[in-house]
């Protein structure tokens, strides 16, 4: 039947273009891990969450204004009272994380945060499942399984340092924090993407840097803050605004597959700009990488 056929490949046309965005989403957010580490020279790590959000609040926002000038954007596309409560999850979620996660790593070592950090993948797609019913196949558990056995490899440092500790914990809960919030942004795919990261970048770096400074954190220089504020509206505004458009044809749990690549894509930027020669543990997790990326790709 000609029309089921041309159904067909509007769906599958739909598919590509979300994982085109999922991965851009993962590419464009790699770019924070290599470029903070060189931005905390000058600011502290609150103040950096608090700039990057900014960023992508205050940059999507002018995106958003040169966007209104050529066209109405569709009343069906704003969010509304029907989805404040998701909205404001979303942002609570988005300042909690952060929080624990610096908790966690005034307890914690760096090489045991990073492996933990992993856990958002395996959180995201249970809440998607428990609470959100989406289906998640064999398939893409066993890419979901793979994706994180190679990010563990990729955070893998010492063995001493994967003692559980308590700071273990805050990291659990902010991956947790996490994995909470990339379901309710999927509650939220259907309306406008662009919307979405403006408020989300507004209300979350407001209230990081509300709590930056009552923590005594003080602003630091100039250049480093315009700095932050434009990585934070490359890696967070436009990664978010591509992660949206992605959910709403992949779903959460799909999506947060291929996204799980980014942290491969920091490893390997990182080895480029500070020059770090690449392990065997680095081509294994490549190679599982790659299989993992195929299974998620392939999941139907």
């Amino acid at each position: 039947m000609p029309t089921l056929k041309f159904v067909k490949q509007g769906i599958d046309k739909n598919t590509k273009r979300a994982t085109l965005c999922a991965l851009l989403a993962a590419a464009l957010y790699a770019i924070s891990a290599p470029c903070s580490k060189l931005l905390l020279r000058g600011l502290t790590p609150t103040m950096m969450a608090a700039f990057l959000y900014l960023g992508a609040g205050i940059g999507m926002a002018a995106v958003g204004l040169l966007r209104s000038r050529g066209r109405k954007l569709d009343a069906a596309l704003r969010l509304t009272r029907k989805e404040l409560p998701y909205t404001a999850a979303m942002i609570v979620l988005d300042i909690a994380a952060p929080a624990f996660l610096m908790v966690g790593l005034t307890m914690t070592t760096a090489a045991n945060a990073s492996l933990l950090n992993n856990f958002e993948i395996v959180a995201t797609a249970i809440i998607a499942l428990l609470f959100f019913k989406e289906r998640i196949t064999k398939r893409l558990w066993l890419a979901i399984g793979l994706i994180t056995l190679s990010s563990v490899i990729l955070s893998f440092e010492d063995m001493s340092s994967l003692s559980f500790s308590s700071g273990s914990l805050f990291v659990l809960l902010a991956c947790i924090c996490w994995g909470l919030e990339n379901n309710c942004t999927r509650a939220l795919s259907q309306k406008d993407p662009l919307q979405i990261v403006v408020i989300k970048g507004l209300g979350s770096g407001a209230g990081a840097l509300l709590i930056a400074l009552m923590m005594g954190d003080r602003l630091g220089d100039l250049p480093y803050i315009v700095a932050a504020l434009v990585l934070g509206f490359v890696a967070y505004g436009l990664s978010i605004f591509f992660y949206v458009r992605a959910q709403r044809d992949l779903g959460a749990a799909k999506t947060s597959t291929y996204y799980a690549v980014a942290p491969f894509i920091g490893v390997a930027l990182s080895l480029v700009v500070f020059r770090a020669f690449p392990s065997i543990s680095f081509f294994i997790a490549l190679a599982i990488m790659g299989i993992g990326a195929y299974c998620a790709s392939t999941a139907t």
